[in-house]
């Protein structure tokens, strides 16, 4: 746990870095030939601070993972920075959209062939950036930082890092909007169509508000534990329809403490014989469940 969570930390604070030093020198190029590349880094700085508030989740998370104040540990931390992420991002996308507006109906010199060049060496450095977040979503994670009670000690299985996911769609957002710069700045170089770079701006816009919006809809279900829809509650109704004794389920509640692994409260009315550690083995086969606690009565 502690070594994945470092991975992750270190990973996110050294591409923020790169990232922020790259947005400084698109600040300030922009200041020298008035084009919107001023507005790419101002961009991609919101990037390198989503950046640095991933890994300030996983520094916090790992720095707390041994407090008891956490009943099931400190993953909603991640998502937590994910969400403040997200809602950085909106406002970014509706910064955006107004330079861009506003370029339109004043528009300001572009000194095209320095332009490209910044264009380019953005695009490149959040291609690399993105392919080590990417890569780093692939590394052996264990057991993850909840608390697990002792009920099935599974693995992730593959479940996404939504914290890492977050800085990664931030690099990947950024990319995209570097290839929409590149395609205005050619544009308005070879066939002097001044009004792509502010277009392209919008558009750019336009693609992170939808972004900002999907991330603040995924970390949300997290935090309100909006998911009761998820694939795992449908398994634990097939445990107990199947189980030989009969029982039936009078109350459920599931939520998610950790990637890819869930907590379960079971009310069951039970005709017969059984005891909550039978049921227990029987939902066992579900290795995301990892905090489960189920409660009997009598049909």
């Amino acid at each position: 746990m502690g070594s994945a969570l470092d991975f992750r930390f270190r990973k996110s604070r050294l591409i923020g870095r790169g990232e922020g030093d790259l947005a400084c020198a698109f600040i300030n190029h922009s200041r020298e030939d008035g084009r919107s590349v001023g507005g790419d880094g101002w961009h991609m700085s919101s990037h390198a601070l989503a950046l640095g508030l991933a890994a300030l989740a996983y520094s916090l998370a790992r720095r707390l993972a041994n407090d008891h104040r956490f009943a099931f540990g400190t993953w909603k931390i991640e998502i937590l920075g994910g969400f403040t992420s997200a809602l950085l991002l909106l406002l970014v996308a509706f910064s955006m959209a107004y330079q861009s507006i506003e370029r339109l109906y004043s528009p300001t010199p572009i000194l095209y062939d320095q332009a490209i060049v910044i264009a380019f060496v953005g695009l490149a450095v959040n291609l690399v950036c993105a392919k080590l977040l990417h890569a780093g979503g692939h590394q052996p994670h264990g057991h993850d930082h909840a608390h697990d009670h002792g009920h099935g000690h599974g693995h992730n299985h593959g479940a996404p890092d939504l914290n890492l996911r977050s800085a990664y769609l931030h690099v990947v957002a950024d990319a995209m909007t570097s290839v929409l710069a590149i395609v205005a700045l050619f544009g308005g170089k070879l066939w002097g169509a001044d009004w792509l770079d502010p277009t392209m701006g919008i558009v750019g816009a336009v693609l992170v508000g939808i972004w900002a919006v999907g991330l603040l809809k995924s970390t949300t279900r997290v935090l309100l534990d909006a998911e009761m829809d998820a694939p795992v509650i449908e398994e634990i109704r097939e445990v107990i329809a199947q189980s030989p004794v009969k029982a039936s389920i009078s109350d459920l509640h599931v939520w998610r403490v950790a990637t890819g692994k869930y907590a379960c409260i079971l009310r069951l009315s039970v005709a017969g014989h059984a005891t909550a550690e039978d049921f227990h083995r029987q939902l066992a086969v579900h290795e995301e469940l990892v905090h489960v606690t189920v409660e009997i009565a009598a049909a």
